[in-house]
């Protein structure tokens, strides 16, 4: 095990099966000194699967300032860890802002790779992917919607975007009327 720098790692979860975890994403939690994450009583199962004892701290889009005013005089001295609730932080997950406050004020941040829902979503479509567009989650109201489609319509490329469960069958009756 080698000691780990003062700073921020991102670290990606698993997505549906935590053995989709690499052994340096578990290491590197376990040497973490505090856990940021979405959902802490999410993230608890995980760690719990691991035999990982971290204190959790619920990081979202609302309170993210006020967690990085608290905790930054203490992120170039301990390790802290970013997750989220499932796969790479920061992808359409909070943590930016943290993120930027540690790159502009030369805190050490990096990343550990892992799971992700793009990269298979491409993998399995059987659509040229040598580019691709990502186009974030799919909108909540009648209009964005619209708007949204005709945008990614006018894309020439592999587009992907996520799409809660209870909007999938609106979608596709929409994306089927093109």
């Amino acid at each position: 095990m080698i000691e780990k720098k003062n700073g921020l790692y991102i670290v990606s979860t698993p997505i549906g099966n935590l053995e989709d975890i690499s052994n340096r994403a578990i290491e590197t939690i376990k040497e973490a000194d505090i856990v940021f994450c979405e959902n802490p009583s999410h993230s608890i199962k995980l760690l719990n699967k691991f035999g990982i004892k971290k204190k959790l701290i619920g990081l979202h889009d609302y309170n993210e300032l006020s967690i990085v005013s608290e905790y930054k005089d203490r992120l170039k001295d301990k390790v802290f860890v970013l997750i989220s609730d499932a796969g790479s932080p920061l992808i359409s997950d909070p943590g930016y802002k943290l993120t930027r406050y540690c790159l502009t004020n030369g805190i050490f941040v990096t990343t550990v790779p892992g799971a992700n829902s793009i990269i298979p979503s491409l993998q399995l479509s059987s659509f040229p992917v040598n580019e691709f567009y990502f186009a974030g989650f799919y909108p909540k109201s009648d209009k964005s919607i619209m708007s949204f489609l005709k945008k990614i319509y006018s894309i020439n490329v592999a587009v992907v975007f996520f799409v809660s469960s209870h909007k999938i069958l609106n979608c596709i009756k929409l994306l089927e009327k093109k």
